[in-house]
């Protein structure tokens, strides 16, 4: 079976779910009479509609399948994929009126392929549009930012979520309780995706007691606050060791909820501030090649400050 966050990805702005002020601010780019720019950049959480957003936006380009190309920072950040794009933004489009480029993880690029990329959004052809999506675009060069009209989405509630599983569980005649529901909405923290890959892991067990049993260990605002307030305390890594070990969760998510965490504990000020702050310096870096390693290593560093 298909993933459901795959198959329930919209299409269309009417489909999306809790982004409506930024689909109304496509909408109305796509109705001036300069129309769509040719550089867009989407920001806001991981798993809340950036990539969904930038590909209805290809498709209201009418941009052909053969001349949209999608590329992951996180893997190809060097400047060797800029100068691949220089050697074929010039080309026509081979099926349709536009080239689309849709960067995803784009603040992972490199500083000298930033500075190289800047060149193409400087003046790109007429035909070509660059898409730009990240969860941090404060590590991106300003120019690059300032160059683009920048789309912002949001997290969603936990109505919009409840609603949006409830639905998708009606419409596969595999109905939740309101209680599982509303757990899966508090669990998901804002991110519809992760709300509709715990749905799908659910929504085949026997009964609501594990359901709930199911989402409870899923929930890993908790686990990630438990790790954080080891750090945060200074507690000997023999102490911080297992919480990990023990801990299955995605470690880039648990890396932005440790990272709010701290911050927050940051703004607050007191004697803690200072080294909140230091501790933000070793959660920095995403996981999204180190995986669980990287997690370990950041918790381990911390631990020595």
């Amino acid at each position: 079976m298909r993933e459901i966050h795959l198959e329930e990805r919209p299409t269309s702005f009417k489909q999306m779910v809790g982004q409506k002020e930024a689909c109304q601010q496509v909408g109305g780019l796509g109705k001036s009479e300069e129309g769509i720019p040719h550089t867009l950049l989407f920001t806001g959480p991981s798993g809340c509609g950036k990539t969904t957003l930038a590909r209805i936006v290809r498709r209201k380009l009418k941009c052909a399948d053969y001349d949209f190309k999608e590329v992951n920072a996180a893997k190809s950040r060097g400047i060797d994929m800029v100068r691949g794009l220089e050697g074929v933004v010039n080309l026509a489009p081979m099926a349709g009126p536009c080239r689309v480029w849709l960067i995803d993880e784009c603040h992972q690029l490199t500083a000298d392929a930033q500075g190289a990329f800047l060149k193409l959004l400087e003046e790109p052809p007429e035909h070509a549009y660059f898409m730009l999506a990240t969860t941090r675009p404060e590590k991106l060069r300003r120019a690059i930012r300032t160059r683009c009209t920048e789309i912002k989405v949001r997290n969603l509630t936990e109505p919009e979520l409840v609603g949006l599983v409830e639905r998708i569980a009606e419409d596969r005649d595999n109905a939740l309780d309101s209680v599982v529901s509303a757990k899966l909405g508090s669990v998901a923290d804002g991110s519809a995706r992760k709300a509709l890959v715990l749905l799908q892991q659910i929504l085949g067990m026997p009964d609501d007691e594990a359901k709930l049993t199911a989402l409870e260990n899923a929930d890993a605002k908790a686990t990630a606050i438990e790790i954080a307030r080891a750090v945060m305390a200074g507690k000997p890594w023999s102490k911080v060791a297992p919480l990990i070990k023990a801990c299955d969760e995605e470690p880039e998510g648990l890396r932005w909820m440790m990272q709010a965490y701290f911050t927050s504990v940051a703004l607050g000020g007191g004697k803690q501030a200072s080294r909140a702050v230091d501790i933000l310096e070793e959660f920095a870096d995403n996981y999204f090649d180190t995986k669980k390693a990287g997690l370990v290593a950041s918790c381990y560093r911390a631990c020595a400050l």
